[in-house]
């Protein structure tokens, strides 16, 4: 069982919004936690389309975030919102899938034009979910990411400083949460 979960919500395989949540669960194993990851790839493309709630990938998924105690979801930003494979993968979810769950969105977008796509389209949705706690999120610029000769991610300082600061926070509030359930 994994404690996080993290949620990538393009098609695509590399991409900026897949390289940061890769940094992000490297933050997160930097505090000593280990975080389970899930894409809309894993589930079969047919079961996604026709929305299948009874495929065998998709309640392997389902359990693997009921059993969370937090989850992080990364997508693009399409036209101020997720992308069409997030919200599918998301509409085959139980209502409240993300009851009693800490929630850290991180959106890659081309401009600063769509920065409020975290407040107006993810969060409504998660505390529809049954989210009890949204962080602020972390909203990046694809031109804050670079890729060196290598192919492993350089990130603007500023968007480095944050992304480490909204895991930290994460993990303060997982804490906490822990210690008042006991």
């Amino acid at each position: 069982m994994h404690e996080i979960i993290t949620i990538y919500g393009s098609a695509f395989q590399s991409s900026r919004s897949n390289a940061i949540l890769k940094y992000a669960e490297e933050l997160i194993a930097k505090h000593g936690l280990e975080a389970g990851s899930i894409t809309v790839r894993d589930l079969p493309s047919e079961d996604l389309i026709y929305g299948n709630f009874e495929s065998p990938k998709l309640k392997e998924l389902q359990l693997l975030i009921k059993q969370a105690r937090a989850v992080i979801i990364s997508t693009p930003v399409y036209n101020s919102s997720y992308t069409g494979a997030l919200k599918a993968l998301l509409d085959l979810m139980p209502q409240y899938a993300f009851a009693g769950k800490t929630i850290l969105p991180i959106v890659t977008g081309g401009s600063i034009n769509h920065l409020l796509s975290i407040d107006y389209a993810m969060k409504p949705l998660f505390s529809a979910m049954g989210a009890t706690h949204i962080l602020r999120g972390v909203y990046v610029v694809s031109s804050q990411i670079q890729f060196n000769e290598h192919g492993h991610i350089q990130l603007d300082s500023e968007i480095e400083e944050r992304l480490q600061v909204s895991i930290q926070e994460l993990v303060s509030t997982m804490k906490q949460k822990q210690l008042v359930s006991g």
